[in-house]
């Protein structure tokens, strides 16, 4: 509806827009839709996903279809209408390339296939710890057999071992002695190598023990 009133010695036009405002809600509304596609390849960034669908920004992609065949280069246009056309997405995956390589795949599907393989992988992989076993220069031989025999569990457990011997007061100028017991020690494991021989490092003799296979 429009209203006129005098404004300084002027006819000036007031406007009452009266329902909502469409017009202005449409844009907000875009602004919005915008943002979202903006938080969402943040999201998407920050987990490593690849780029999934409208969220791919090239103008122009490599395209492989659904089969594995090779397309070529085609507009981010067609290659969006030719995966919605298959029933299936398009998934940038390989960003780097110029221009980028996109896939048309089941998305879903392979994010679980993909999580399958991660989880059988953690799974399999064994956490390597080093344990440690500590020595004297004088210890007696059933005591080295003992530790010995418990350094051999570690081992067999895919564990490394870091074997040390520590010398107190005058036993620093017989340090001999030390690489002596060390021998010993290593004689009485059949499975383990030496990943770092004996050496001093202050007070201690120092050496690493891995599994042999």
């Amino acid at each position: 509806m429009l209203k006129q009133e005098h404004y300084c010695g002027q006819l000036r036009p007031q406007f009452f827009i009266c329902g909502n405002l469409k017009g202005f809600g449409n844009r907000f509304a875009g602004q919005e839709n915008a943002g979202e596609i903006v938080r969402r390849r943040s999201t998407i960034a920050a987990n490593n996903e690849p780029l999934v669908n409208e969220n791919i920004t090239a103008k122009e992609v490599r395209l492989i279809n659904e089969n594995g065949d090779q397309v070529g280069i085609v507009a981010i246009d067609v290659a969006l209408r030719m995966a919605e056309e298959a029933g299936y997405d398009l998934v940038n995956i390989s960003p780097k390339a110029d221009p980028p390589v996109c896939r048309i795949m089941d998305y879903g599907k392979y994010r679980f296939e993909q999580g399958k393989k991660q989880k059988e992988a953690r799974k399999n992989q064994k956490t390597t710890e080093i344990k440690e076993m500590r020595l004297s220069p004088m210890i007696d031989v059933h005591d080295l057999e003992v530790k010995a025999k418990n350094v051999s569990k570690f081992l067999e457990a895919g564990d490394k071992v870091k074997v040390s011997v520590r010398f107190r007061g005058r036993q620093l100028s017989h340090t001999s002695i030390g690489k002596e017991v060390m021998d010993s020690f290593v004689a009485m494991i059949d499975n383990c190598v030496v990943e770092r021989d004996a050496r001093m490092d202050g007070r201690n003799m120092i050496m690493i023990l891995a599994p042999k296979n």
